[in-house]
């Protein structure tokens, strides 16, 4: 959802798991960044969406993004670690380093407010994301036939 925060998306954390999904992309935190909330708080956010899906038994997908410097260096580089750690305490997570590869700072993808993709964009960030899929769908097969 445009705009939203991590905190938002807790927030709509049990209707989430009610759709009983096989796989999920969790890619949320941007607004977060944006606004200067606390990162802790993010952190905390999206390890328990992260940890709530996979107690549901879906394969995460966990997007990592990255945020322009102008809160300062120290806020942008926790920012940047935060993904990361959480993938790393969450193994079986399948982690896509930077979800905006290709795409952030290239105006020719991005709309007029240089934060969203344009649908070249978003072309780009689907071929991008691909392997990343197929390596859930090989996974969530694998565990059918078990």
């Amino acid at each position: 959802i445009s705009g939203e925060t991590s905190s938002a998306a807790l927030s709509r954390l049990e209707w989430m798991l009610n759709t009983d999904p096989d796989i999920v992309i969790i890619e949320t935190g941007g607004n977060d960044g944006l606004r200067g909330v606390d990162l802790d708080l993010t952190e905390q956010n999206i390890a328990e969406i992260v940890a709530a899906f996979e107690e549901s038994g879906a394969i995460v997908i966990l997007g990592g993004l990255q945020i322009i410097q102008n809160l300062g260096p120290e806020y942008t580089e926790q920012f940047a670690n935060m993904y990361p750690q959480i993938a790393a305490a969450h193994p079986d997570v399948i982690f896509i380093p930077f979800i905006l590869e290709g795409v952030a700072a290239d105006p020719n993808l991005n709309q007029d407010d240089f934060i969203h993709p344009t649908a070249e964009g978003y072309t780009v960030m689907v071929d991008h994301i691909y392997p990343f899929v197929q390596e859930a769908i090989a996974r969530h097969q694998e565990t059918a036939t078990q």
